[in-house]
C-alpha cells in the first residue's frame, strides 16, 4: 500500500507542481541520515516523502493528525511517529532513534509548527537532542515556493516548487557542557545550512548572515 499512495503523489505533484530539484539524485542511497528542512505545510512534506522513495522514511507528526481517520491511515502506512507536542514525549524519542538504528531517513522540520509566508521562524532545540544521541549525519533540504500551493491550486495554476540539499554534516559537541542555551545555538547553527540554501527573500529570522556560525557543524563525505 506504501508503494500504491507514493505513486499517487508523484503523479500528483508532477501535475500540480514545476518540481525544480536539479541535485535531489545526490541524496544518499543507503544508511541513516537525519533530513532537516523548513516546513510550510502544504506540499513539501508528502513530495519529499514521495520522491525519496524507495528509501524509508520517518519522521515526527503532531498527534492531534491522528485525529482524522484519512490522514491516520496514510500516516500509519508511512511509519510516521505521533508526537506530543509541549511535553516531553519519550515514547517519539526512542522511536526516532529505532528508524535511525534501522538505516532510514528521519525527517524533521526544526521550526516545528508550519511556517505559513515561506520565511523561516527561529528553530526549536529538540532536533539537537536527536542529533547529538544518534550521531546519524545530517542533511539540510530547503525548498521554497510550496506556500503558494493552494492558491495556486484553487486558481487551477501549477506551482513553482524548488528544492536544494545542503552539505552533509555532523554535530561535534566533544567536551561541550550542552545546556538549553547550547542546545539553542546548535539548533540555530542547523538552520542557518538551511537559510544559506535559500534566496534572501525567504531567511526570515536568519537574514542576517554575520550571525551564522558553524561551531557545532562539522562537515562529512556520505
Amino acid at each position: 500500500m506504501n508503494w500504491l499512495i507514493n505513486f499517487l503523489i508523484r503523479i500528483y505533484t508532477r501535475i500540480t507542481c514545476r518540481i525544480d530539484a536539479p541535485d535531489f539524485q545526490n541524496f544518499p542511497a543507503t544508511g541513516p541520515v537525519i533530513a532537516i528542512s523548513n516546513h510550510t505545510g502544504q506540499i513539501e512534506a508528502p513530495l519529499l516523502f514521495a520522491h525519496l522513495q524507495p528509501r524509508r522514511v520517518t519522521g515526527w507528526a503532531k498527534a492531534e493528525t491522528w485525529d482524522n481517520w484519512f490522514l491516520r491511515w496514510v500516516f500509519n502506512t508511512w511509519g510516521m511517529i505521533p508526537i506530543h507536542r509541549g511535553e516531553a514525549d519519550m515514547h517519539a524519542l526512542k522511536a526516532a532513534f529505532r528508524a535511525l538504528e534501522n538505516g532510514m531517513i528521519f525527517g524533521i522540520a526544526p521550526e516545528g509548527t508550519r511556517n505559513y509566508t515561506g520565511r523561516l521562524r527561529r528553530a526549536m532545540p529538540g532536533t539537537v537532542i536527536v542529533a547529538i544521541r544518534s550521531g546519524a549525519p545530517i542533511i539540510p533540504i530547503a525548498h521554497w515556493g510550496g506556500e503558494n500551493f493552494m492558491k495556486n491550486f484553487k486558481h487551477f495554476k501549477r506551482t513553482d516548487f524548488h528544492i536544494r540539499l545542503g552539505e552533509p554534516f555532523k554535530l561535534n559537541v566533544e567536551g561541550v557542557k550542552v545546556t538549553g542555551e547550547i542546545r539553542q545555538e546548535i539548533a540555530d547553527e542547523m538552520m542557518a545550512q538551511i537559510a544559506k540554501l535559500l534566496p534572501e527573500y525567504y531567511r526570515g529570522e536568519y537574514a542576517d548572515t554575520s550571525k551564522w556560525t558553524e561551531k557545532y557543524i562539522q562537515k562529512v563525505s556520505l
